[in-house]
């Protein structure tokens, strides 16, 4: 929000909260229906069913560009600023698809109002040099003028200040603006479009072209990383005037008076308002090597819509990693892609970078699912990746590797120190941490408890830990014998092997069965020890989230994750 917030702030559809986009839903109704159901063939106008197409058009591209841009910043190759994102910037740029809807809207409108819009040809070259020419003149000037106004302090604190709180910007930051500035901004930008409408030079092709050259400019320059190679301005100087880079315009969020132009900075080269550092930032951007982190954490895929929940998915799902969406079945054909790609081909990937202190820290995931770790003969591939990801970390003088649940595989990395016994990189696990938290979530007083589910090296470390201090811990079947086996006969005695269900304090893991569950007496505290937590199936019990700690105040770049935990 602006810092005086004036008037036509908020958008109009702010209260619907995600049922925002009903405000489209009969504009689509009544394109399907007019084209599909028209009596003649000549109701029948592509350009108004073309309309839906081009939204999610504009909401694919947007979305590829963030998660690219996240994807290199996290790598940190060619990065323009360090400096770390704010929960508050997560949740402030969370409505970027509102200037998505209120475009749909306006073309829906301009569509059933004006009869020039129907019947488009597929191509017209005059249109698209029309709409070339016009940008490049009118819309490019009275935008840097627009800008330049909109720095001044009344409009400034009223309006643009709310774009300008992001300092360190991502793709979708270039459409956070309040609605009476995407207001002014679509008025410019629809001067071609209207131009070419009106004189019947307009065809979908120059209107598609010139909608993505106006997002891919805006989420290119937003992005903080450099990715316009130097030898585009070498081989054509005067390309400087006519195409800006993403790092001139971060040194507009970072200076504020300077660098005004939309896309073009022959304006501010024309009035002087060049900031005298675009070319050293731009070089220095170009010539940033890829981060060489202290701490790395191997992490993996979990189920095949967990890709969604990355940070590279979508920041609104990545705080709900076990949260599942009605619109997913919709994006099932890329879901689908995503899981046999994996299944023939995977190279680990950086998912997020975190700085605690001076210690740099990246999250690297293995591009494989949950359910592959127990196909047989997917093993030896996991293996080779998760061998590959260490050897990688030692060659970049990585000092710990961390190995995330189900890349405890080979004794918990032991085979791969076995196998490279001059690996300066120390590879370790998280699990005593998980005992650690697990062990804290259990009441004070405490003096039995049940442990169900399907056992791993964190569930006996816990039982163990427990006998030792004295608590009496139920098992079943097998594992009991298993237990016994490594405690002294003193200790030993804390295991109790019996099928009760009379104790309230159940630690449990993986597999644990919905019978089980139901045997439980009521009030029972279910605490997970696994990755994820049981499904709940009784609401006389409670139930603890997946372990987890607070988030210490030093470790930075934890922006996608609401309630400031890490697993």
């Amino acid at each position: 929000m602006a810092t005086k917030p004036g008037i036509l702030t908020e958008w109009p559809w702010a209260s619907l909260g995600n049922l925002k986009y009903l405000v489209l839903a009969p504009f689509v109704g009544h394109s399907i229906y007019s084209f599909f159901m028209g009596k003649e063939e000549s109701q029948r106008d592509f350009s108004y069913i073309f309309i839906f197409f081009y939204i999610v058009m504009r909401m694919v591209h947007h979305q590829m560009w963030i998660s690219l841009s996240r994807y290199r910043t996290a790598k940190g190759d060619n990065r323009i600023l360090d400096r770390s994102i704010e929960f508050d910037q997560v949740d402030r740029e969370t409505n970027w698809d509102d200037q998505i809807i209120l475009n749909g809207v306006v073309f829906y409108i301009g569509y059933l109002k004006f009869a020039e819009t129907h019947h488009l040809p597929l191509w017209r070259i005059d249109g698209i040099i029309i709409t070339a020419l016009i940008h490049t003149g009118p819309v490019e000037f009275l935008y840097y003028w627009l800008h330049r106004a909109l720095h001044h302090h009344f409009l400034y604190s009223r309006y643009h200040s709310h774009h300008h709180s992001s300092i360190v910007t991502e793709p979708h930051t270039a459409v956070i603006h309040p609605f009476a500035e995407i207001v002014t901004y679509y008025t410019l930008f629809f001067i071609p479009l209207a131009t070419t409408i009106f004189t019947g030079t307009a065809s979908i092709a120059s209107i598609v072209a010139y909608s993505i050259y106006l997002d891919f400019m805006n989420l290119m320059g937003h992005c903080n990383f450099e990715l316009i190679p130097k030898w585009t301005f070498s081989i054509f100087p005067p390309l400087k005037y006519f195409i800006y880079t993403p790092s001139f315009h971060s040194l507009h969020h970072t200076q504020f008076r300077s660098n005004y132009s939309l896309f073009m900075p022959m304006y501010d080269y024309l009035y002087g308002t060049v900031d005298k550092s675009s070319d050293t930032l731009y070089e220095k951007s170009l010539e940033r090597k890829a981060e060489l982190p202290d701490v790395v954490h191997l992490t993996h895929l979990t189920t095949p819509e967990s890709i969604y929940h990355l940070r590279l998915g979508f920041a609104s799902l990545a705080s709900k990693p076990h949260t599942s969406k009605w619109y997913f079945w919709l994006m099932s054909p890329v879901t689908l892609w995503s899981f046999f790609i994996t299944w023939i081909y995977g190279h680990t990937f950086v998912v997020e970078r975190n700085l605690f202190r001076n210690l740099k820290i990246q999250t690297w995931a293995i591009p494989k699912y949950s359910i592959q770790y127990l196909m047989q003969w997917q093993r030896d591939t996991i293996n080779n990746l998760i061998e590959e990801a260490i050897m990688e970390a030692d060659q970049k003088g990585v000092k710990v590797l961390s190995l995330g649940l189900l890349n405890q595989v080979n004794k918990n990395g032991e085979l791969y120190i076995r196998r490279h016994p001059k690996l300066k990189v120390k590879v370790v696990d998280g699990s005593s941490l998980a005992v650690a938290v697990v062990l804290n979530s259990i009441p004070k007083g405490t003096s039995q408890v049940v442990l169900r589910g399907r056992f791993s090296k964190v569930a006996y470390s816990i039982a163990l830990a427990l006998c030792q201090g004295g608590t009496q811990v139920m098992i079943d079947g097998e594992e009991y014998k298993r237990l016994k086996a490594l405690l002294n006969p003193e200790v030993a005695t804390n295991l109790v092997p019996s099928k009760s269900y009379t104790s309230k304090i159940w630690l449990v893991g993986d597999g644990l069965s919905e019978d089980e569950q139901l045997k439980a007496p009521k009030g029972t505290l279910f605490i997970p020890f696994s990755q994820f937590p049981p499904r709940k199936v009784r609401k006389d019990c409670f139930y603890f989230n997946t372990p987890a700690m607070n988030i210490p105040k030093h470790l930075e770049n934890v922006d996608s994750c609401e309630v400031r935990k890490i697993i």
